[in-house]
């Protein structure tokens, strides 16, 4: 681009870092970009408003009894135990820690975690590959204790998932807990989904730096840092509403005319 404008007469001679320095402080900037997947359900605004009813403690139009609860829950897949080839060395006064770039593998967990979005309740469990049969784990670990055994509904906020996905997750999870209600998101809406603000704060707090020596040193510090996670946690301030869903899909529409 420096070439192209001393070429064009504008100046005599100019560098790239000035022609950097002008771009970088321009209102517009093409080499930047941003992906997004636009909602392509066509049945997005009603799925979605289920879920933020729910969060409001809503469904069908009518408040949730003490005894109704609602989960959100979801997998988090392929998490790594990178055992580095030469041993951290652990941060001193200006200095940071220093992980060694090389590692092997020690194999892959996933993670499976149910959150109680009103209680900030977690369940969670380590599984070695994901699938209809861990997920249903992951419902007995919760079904099965108090005070969700004898609630008059529990909702199961989940996303479309082979694991749990349509008619069939639905029939399945209802015939082993009557009272058990699957809530599917619409596609691509994960952002939707509360466990998973959960597992952005576990992707930064327990997997960043990935240092670990096998499989189960992992499965140790997911779960002990759930545990202290419930100790401490409150209830996610959940302020997207169905106000704002009318507001950013008519601002999706206005873009797509």
């Amino acid at each position: 681009m420096a070439q192209y404008v001393s070429r064009s007469g504008l100046v005599a001679q100019i560098s790239g870092s000035t022609i950097w320095r002008w771009l970088h402080h321009d209102a517009i900037r093409p080499w930047q970009h941003r992906t997004w997947i636009f909602p392509r359900d066509p049945n997005f605004a009603l799925k979605a408003g289920r879920l933020l009813d729910l969060y409001q403690r809503l469904w069908g139009g009518e408040s949730l009894k003490d005894d109704e609860f609602v989960i959100s829950a979801d997998e988090k897949t392929s998490i790594q135990a990178r055992c580095r080839r030469h041993p951290t060395r652990t941060c001193q006064p200006g200095r940071p820690m220093r992980i060694e770039h090389e590692y092997r593998r020690g194999g892959a967990w996933a993670y499976l975690a149910a959150l109680d979005v009103h209680h900030a309740r977690l369940f969670g469990r380590c599984e070695s590959k994901n699938g209809i049969a861990p997920f249903d784990r992951l419902v007995d670990q919760v079904m099965t204790r108090s005070p969700y055994d004898e609630a008059r509904r529990v909702f199961w906020i989940v996303d479309n998932g082979s694991a749990h996905r349509g008619t069939r997750a639905v029939a399945r999870l209802q015939t082993r807990y009557p009272r058990l209600v699957l809530v599917h998101g619409p596609l691509h809406a994960s952002w939707l989904n509360q466990i998973e603000i959960y597992f952005s704060i576990v992707q930064r707090k327990v997997l960043t730096p990935n240092d670990f020596s096998g499989l189960d040193a992992v499965a140790e510090r997911l779960l002990a840092f759930q545990s202290y996670y419930e100790s401490i946690a409150k209830p996610f301030e959940w302020k997207f509403t169905r106000q704002d869903l009318v507001q950013l899909l008519g601002k999706l529409d206005s873009a797509a005319a």
